[in-house]
């Protein structure tokens, strides 16, 4: 696997580091389960990540990105297809201990999948002016961190 850094559009950029945030939430659930925290607080923490970033980042690839591609576009039926089971997992409220660790698990794949072939396939694709709205659409707000319950740092 190439560990050369992808080139991305100006327009996909604010996606990107929002991208680098979910897979610190990745490190830190993965943190958290290595040091015994207790799955409420990793569960608390892992509902204000998806509440206060998360759903609004799909939102956003959703409505403004993955049209680029059109919704036949077989990429864009995947990641559709991970966002629904990512945020089936967000919400469950009962077997929290494998909720939490399917979290981890497949919202970094997901990531992964966006950013090494995804985005790639949209930048290939789209035109200036495609990309030109969609950096119109998306509001590049800064990452606020939850200090709260810093469970990882335990």
């Amino acid at each position: 696997m190439s560990t050369t850094p992808i080139k991305r559009h100006d327009a996909l950029r604010s996606l990107s580091k929002e991208h680098h945030y979910g897979l610190v939430l990745c490190w830190k659930i993965r943190t958290g389960i290595s040091k015994g925290i207790e799955i409420e607080r990793i569960k608390k923490y892992v509902d204000w990540f998806y509440k206060t970033h998360l759903a609004a980042h799909f939102s956003i690839e959703e409505k403004h990105l993955f049209t680029i591609l059109g919704p036949d576009h077989l990429l864009v039926k995947k990641a559709l297809s991970q966002h629904r089971r990512l945020e089936k997992l967000f919400r469950q409220t009962d077997a929290l201990e494998k909720a939490i660790h399917s979290i981890e698990e497949e919202l970094e794949q997901h990531i992964r999948f966006e950013e090494r072939i995804l985005f790639s396939e949209i930048q290939q694709k789209a035109s200036p002016e495609q990309l030109k709205a969609f950096l119109e659409a998306h509001d590049d707000t800064p990452f606020v961190e939850n200090t709260t319950d810093e469970f990882w740092k335990d």
